[in-house]
């Protein structure tokens, strides 16, 4: 498991709306960062900017330099995600930010998955060697890096996972992205963090975060 003492070498897949800011959160903080893509010419001047706590690399060079992914890439990218990169993963941290997301008939959001079933134990299950926790789901990502900096650790970040020292390398970069982390417990326990869950998709004080998630104090 990764040192928490030191420095972690993350690699962020899929650098959008999510990857962009959490990786940028990360750089800022000390961390090595490798922007993971298809086509890493296209965030050679957002990672550029970050030298040299970051750079752009295809899928394949972030998973292999790495430590610890983020997976914040549109669900509906899962399957080409896990063809490209999916068998690299094994003894890997992995913190799964992606969303199955859809709306009810009458217009709700919604968990795309079969009722009863997590994304995170759903990630567990496509990738049994990685060590999966799930985190960076519930806020919305417009806000990600201006409360990150504006409110530093103001407002809480949600996450759940079944591995102990694993959870404790993400509760760190948690705050090392500027949010107080907050745990929910296992991966079976982590409904309230996907889409149609009692947190998704808002931001809350720690308390009111544990209030809203059905946690005690």
């Amino acid at each position: 498991m990764t040192n928490t003492s030191t420095s972690l070498r993350i690699g962020v897949l899929g650098a959008g709306n999510i990857g962009r800011p959490i990786g940028r959160h990360w750089a800022v903080a000390g961390h090595e960062v490798a922007f993971g893509s298809r086509t890493p010419d296209q965030l050679a001047e957002f990672a550029g900017a970050l030298r040299p706590a970051a750079r752009a690399t295809t899928l394949a060079e972030a998973v292999e330099t790495s430590d610890v992914l983020l997976l914040s890439v549109p669900y509906s990218a899962w399957d080409d995600l896990l063809q490209a990169v999916g068998d690299r993963l094994a003894g890997k941290l992995v913190i799964d930010a992606t969303n199955p997301m859809g709306l009810s008939e009458e217009g709700r959001i919604i968990s795309t998955l079969d009722q009863g079933i997590t994304q995170g134990r759903n990630s567990a299950k496509l990738l049994p060697e990685a060590t999966v926790v799930r985190a960076f789901t519930h806020i919305m990502d417009e806000l990600l890096w201006s409360r990150g900096t504006q409110q530093k650790h103001f407002w809480g970040m949600a996450y759940a996972g079944d591995d102990v020292d694993a959870k404790e390398v993400v509760a760190r970069l948690i705050h090392d992205a500027g949010f107080s982390p907050v745990d929910l417990g296992g991966l079976d326990d982590s409904a309230a963090l996907d889409p149609g869950g009692a947190i998704f998709p808002h931001m809350f004080t720690p308390a009111d975060l544990r209030a809203a998630a059905g946690l005690s104090a």
